[in-house]
């Protein structure tokens, strides 16, 4: 049994999938300098780890509950822009996750403002494009890829976008972008193949995500073997992903993050969730080998120690946080706002705020 939980304070709406209930924690990031430039993965293996998880294609939709969450708040960020886009580009697709969602009536239904059509009546074609084919053409039989006018395209490599420039009216990209060594080529390339004026949205796992199973796993090895290992991929910090949008070219920049936190029965299930969905470890320097039986055994007694909880029934399960940063960033174009140059507004701050307390205090 998996379940999707909320993580206080923050409630402000929840979802279902499969019986599975979530609730979204929203804060906003911060621009800061640096950015990822060392080539931490193995893109052989991480196409080995999709293949593969794609083969079993039960299990592979059984764990796409993350994918198709993100895929769901993705789409609603595009519904708040209000144009149709004739040609989109779905970079990373996964098994079309977004092309899917895109066919639904509504992908929030809790939303303020319902959008009553599916969304794929605002796009004309969507192209996705990933490295599995395997994993790619999951789906290709599913009833919804009637209702929407969708191209595959097998990447040969993940960093490279085979693309002319001013190609797409928008590009999006969903639970991708944290595999990618050259991160800020591939925003390049991404901006390049984008028309004017065009958007590009995109979420990507970052920060503090599975902090819960990086922290036990640490302490685990430490107590057994005397130190650590490398057995979950680094990621991008929230706060490097508006200096690189910025560094690639992009405007209006947005970006803010999401916990979604799901409830395992223990951190077996939580690995082999990982391992079905082809997230396991793909880092260059990571340990050779599987992680030893007394390490885990370790592992899960101090992840269920540490943030085990008990339900009604008298079970207990254990959170993992997964942290997804939203990005959204508009490729330069003529007559687009821009922001007012620092030092012309006709407004002072602190003089606003002042009348605001003297407000209260009458």
């Amino acid at each position: 049994m998996r379940s999707l939980r909320p993580k206080a304070p923050a409630r402000p709406r929840t979802w279902k999938h499969n019986g599975r209930a979530a609730w979204l924690a929203r804060s906003y990031a911060v621009q800061a300098p640096g950015a990822p430039t060392v080539e931490v993965f193995d893109a052989r293996t991480k196409l080995l780890h999709k293949e593969r998880a794609a083969a079993n294609t039960t299990q592979s939709r059984q764990v796409d509950y993350l994918r198709d969450e993100v895929a769901v708040r993705l789409c609603d960020r595009i519904l708040d822009i209000n144009r149709p886009f004739p040609r989109i580009l779905d970079y990373g697709a996964n098994a079309c996750n977004i092309a899917r969602r895109l066919t639904l009536p509504d992908p929030d239904p809790d939303s303020a403002k319902p959008f009553k059509e599916p969304i794929s009546k605002k796009i004309g074609s969507i192209t996705c494009a990933d490295t599995s084919p395997t994993l790619l053409y999951r789906d290709q039989d599913e009833a919804w890829n009637k209702e929407i006018d969708i191209q595959r395209e097998v990447l040969r490599n993940a960093e490279y976008l085979p693309y002319e420039a001013e190609t797409f009216d928008a590009v999006l990209s969903s639970m991708s972008l944290h595999w990618i060594n050259d991160l800020p080529s591939v925003l390049m390339q991404i901006n390049n193949c984008l028309k004017p004026d065009a958007p590009f949205v995109a979420a990507m796992s970052g920060g503090d995500s599975l902090y819960e199973l990086r922290g036990s796993l640490q302490l685990a090895e430490q107590e057994r073997l005397g130190g650590i290992g490398t057995h979950i991929s680094p990621l991008a910090d929230v706060r490097d992903v508006g200096n690189l949008l910025n560094r690639a070219g992009f405007k209006l920049l947005t970006v803010d993050v999401d916990d979604i936190i799901v409830d395992y029965p223990n951190t077996f299930a939580l690995m082999s969730d990982l391992q079905a969905m082809g997230e396991a470890n793909a880092a260059l320097r990571r340990e050779p080998g599987g992680i030893s039986k007394d390490v885990l055994l370790a592992t899960e007694a101090i992840y269920r120690e540490l943030y085990g909880e008990q339900q009604e029934d008298g079970s207990t399960t254990i959170p993992a946080t997964f942290r997804i940063i939203y990005m959204i960033g508009w490729k330069e174009g003529a007559g687009q706002q821009k922001p007012l140059e620092r030092g012309s507004g006709d407004v002072n701050l602190k003089e606003l705020f002042d009348s605001d307390k003297g407000s209260k205090g009458n």
